[in-house]
């Protein structure tokens, strides 16, 4: 008689390297067999690749996962707005320039907040290297920009000094972690530690006005939605949106849509804020390794 013995799954730790593109020095982490179909995550606003500090570890036994820091974010680069332009066509350039760099040919996307643009113009230069997509609070529509961007659609219509200052406010501690809090019922389950690095980063001399800056190029992304929505109509990629419905910056408003352009499309709205990896990660983690190895990728 001959026993069994089950072999342990294998386990993929978490690197964390820094690669030098576009003159700047950009941080990312990875993980994952490099044989394995890759996932790009792109980040959003106060944060870093931080953000997906717990999702990367469950993702990484099915996947190659990447996540890099935009310069002026995290550990990457933070040249001064004088002398780098941050802007959301240059944050693109870097991160395209990084996707080249480590020779991903394939991937799908991860887009949350600002890695929504940063990712859908992305995908408008490469549009071939682009598998799937993963969508978490992340806009594409007219329709999901409401109330809370009110004040900076002022700027973006008068960017004058009053206009650009009444915005230091989300920048500040206590806008930090109320991204965190607000949607979210059973607020133990948060890491205060996500938002007290997040503001570290934004407390750095010189960030604040790199954030000013991107709050005004963020209005450029509003005239290429119309690109965004024909390059998803054109190229069809099987889309799984993960959304946080209590969000007010980017509510379940901006996710509807999606549905009028993408044909294999799953959506899921999570009873949760904007960072909704914080209390629903296993969750989305296993709603990405069931939707994407369905696509055979």
């Amino acid at each position: 008689m001959t026993t069994k013995i089950s072999s342990k799954q294998e386990t993929f730790p978490v690197h964390y390297k820094t690669v030098r593109v576009s003159e700047q020095d950009v941080f990312y982490r990875e993980a994952g067999p490099e044989s394995a179909p890759t996932i790009l995550l792109l980040h959003g606003f106060p944060t870093s690749s931080n953000m997906f500090r717990n999702l990367i570890p469950l993702l990484a036994n099915s996947f190659h996962v990447v996540a890099p820091d935009y310069p002026g974010f995290g550990l990457s680069s933070m040249p001064s707005h004088e002398s780098f332009a941050y802007t959301f066509e240059n944050l693109t350039n870097v991160v395209e320039q990084f996707v080249k760099a480590l020779n991903l040919t394939k991937y799908s996307l991860y887009v949350m907040d600002y890695g929504a643009p940063i990712g859908y113009r992305l995908a408008l230069r490469l549009p071939d290297r682009v598998q799937a997509l993963v969508v978490q609070n992340g806009n594409a529509y007219e329709e999901g920009l409401l109330e809370f961007w009110n004040p900076i659609k002022k700027y973006w219509a008068d960017p004058v000094p009053e206009n650009r200052k009444a915005l230091n406010f989300l920048v500040d501690q206590k806008s930090t972690q109320w991204q965190y809090e607000t949607g979210v019922a059973d607020k133990t389950l948060l890491d205060p530690t996500a938002w007290i690095l997040d503001q570290v980063g934004l407390d750095r001399p010189g960030n604040l006005e790199i954030q000013m800056d991107l709050f005004l190029s963020y209005g450029s992304n509003v005239p290429l939605y119309p690109e965004f929505q024909a390059f998803f109509r054109q190229y069809q990629p099987p889309t799984l949106i993960v959304w946080g419905k209590n969000d007010f910056i980017f509510p379940p408003q901006g996710a509807a849509p999606y549905s009028r352009d993408l044909k294999n499309l799953e959506t899921h709205l999570l009873d949760t804020g904007h960072f909704a990896l914080e209390t629903h990660g296993g969750e989305i983690a296993d709603r990405i390794e069931g939707f994407l190895l369905k696509q055979n990728l």
